[in-house]
């Protein structure tokens, strides 16, 4: 299973970003995706989460008012669409295949494969 993770770069606060995900190497509509992200000298924490299907979504607390997770499956591809960003929001952004069936949830051990990640940053 391969992920590519793109979409990042510098931005101001305020702005809007949309992250890509891509998946080869496995049965895409059948594998729940989730977000994740890793701030410098912090351990990584949950971002978003979506089923196979794409009828079910999980939000970190604190981010679901700004973000929106979203899939393609005949593109096998994820999307994450941030708004309204922080400088806090800076962070590599890694998206990850559930090894769960369909959802993976929050916990980064239902995840078993992971991309290299994009970076975000967020300038004040």
């Amino acid at each position: 299973v391969q992920l590519q993770a793109s979409g990042g770069g510098l931005v101001q606060a305020g702005d809007s970003l949309k992250l890509s995900c891509v998946v080869s190497g496995r049965t895409f509509a059948t594998t729940g995706i989730g977000w994740f992200r890793q701030a410098p000298g912090k351990e990584r924490e949950f971002v978003a989460a979506i089923s196979a299907a794409g009828n079910a979504k999980d939000y970190a607390d604190d981010l679901k008012e700004r973000i929106t997770i979203s899939r393609d499956n005949a593109k096998s591809t994820v999307f994450l669409q941030m708004s309204s960003l922080r400088p806090e929001d800076t962070a590599v952004y890694y998206c990850a295949t559930s090894s769960r069936p369909f959802f993976g949830g929050r916990s980064e051990n239902n995840y078993g494969s992971w991309g290299l990640g994009t970076q975000v940053t967020v300038s004040s």
